[in-house]
């Protein structure tokens, strides 16, 4: 069997958390488990809001957890051409198409079914679902209006897309011990989802299968957050021609009011906690992880 591959892939626009850590600790645990290699990623693509001295200040926690990880450290800055090329694939083969529609003119849309009674269909994150106003856009147009330099977006054209695929697509989702779940993808639910900005030639879901097949990831270790956009992910890996990690999400650490912890809300930073006299071992107490480093898998 090839060695196991994990990475841990923080985005360097603000300090860890204790959500953070826990995905930090099971990428690691899991790695020294299993005989396998940890790897790790900056998440950078927003380069108004990622910079290196967030990225130097993740580092010093990660030190401080007890993380070892092979050099280099992955950019995703550095390494646009690599989303670029697959985006250009795609859009050979018509899969994608320029879209020039902001958000607010999305959300506008979306507000006015509210009021008309009619309830607009949502993303599994609860964005309200493009509705498809430039895919109808012949390709001549939407050639001169992007050289004229109209501010624009790539969206995956959803049905096209699940045409080229085929087969009904699914996922290896890891659970307690040595369980493994055959798990049903559903991109659809995601319709026609933005791959790349004008600004930035890719996004999250574009780059995060490109990496994971460049690095050669094995393993998928990441917050129940992102259980959803695995579906998409299993579409772009299919159409691309990338290969297939197993994925294993874990249970969100939630403040005291059941909120999901995150950097906009302002939540303890991981410096923050250290500095107050917290260690590794509390830490590891507090997010429920046995000495194996299991953890708790998804309800």
């Amino acid at each position: 069997m090839p060695q196991p591959i994990f990475r841990f892939a923080p985005s360097p626009n603000g300090p860890l958390h204790l959500g953070h850590a826990c995905s930090a600790l099971l990428n690691a645990d899991l790695a020294r488990e299993r005989g396998g290699r940890l790897l790790l990623r900056m998440e950078d693509i927003d380069l108004a809001r990622c910079s290196r001295a967030f990225e130097a200040a993740i580092i010093e926690d990660l030190a401080w957890l007890g993380l070892r990880w092979e050099a280099p450290v992955r950019r995703q800055s550095e390494h646009f051409s690599d989303y670029a090329a697959a985006l250009e694939g795609l859009r050979r083969r018509g899969l994608v198409y320029p879209c020039f529609c902001s958000r607010a003119l999305v959300l506008a849309a979306a507000r006015a079914l509210a009021r008309n009674g009619v309830e607009p269909a949502r993303d599994p994150d609860g964005a309200p679902l493009y509705p498809g106003a430039c895919r109808k856009l012949g390709p001549e147009e939407a050639a001169t209006r992007a050289a004229a330099g109209a501010p624009h977006v790539w969206r995956l054209a959803m049905d096209r897309a699940l045409a080229e695929a085929g087969a009904a697509l699914s996922w290896l989702e890891k659970g307690e011990g040595e369980r493994v779940d055959t798990t049903p993808a559903r991109p659809q639910d995601w319709g026609d989802a933005v791959l790349a900005r004008r600004d930035t030639p890719t996004s999250y879901h574009l780059s995060v299968v490109v990496d994971d097949a460049l690095q050669g990831v094995t393993d998928v270790v990441r917050g129940r957050d992102l259980f959803h956009a695995t579906s998409l992910h299993r579409l772009l890996q299919t159409l691309l021609g990338l290969p297939e990690p197993v994925y294993r999400h874990h249970v969100l650490v939630l403040d005291g009011e059941g909120r999901k912890l995150s950097k906009s809300a302002g939540s303890p930073a991981l410096r923050d906690l250290r500095s107050a006299g917290v260690s590794v071992s509390d830490l590891r107490v507090c997010l429920a992880l046995d000495p194996a480093g299991r953890g708790r898998s998804p309800p």
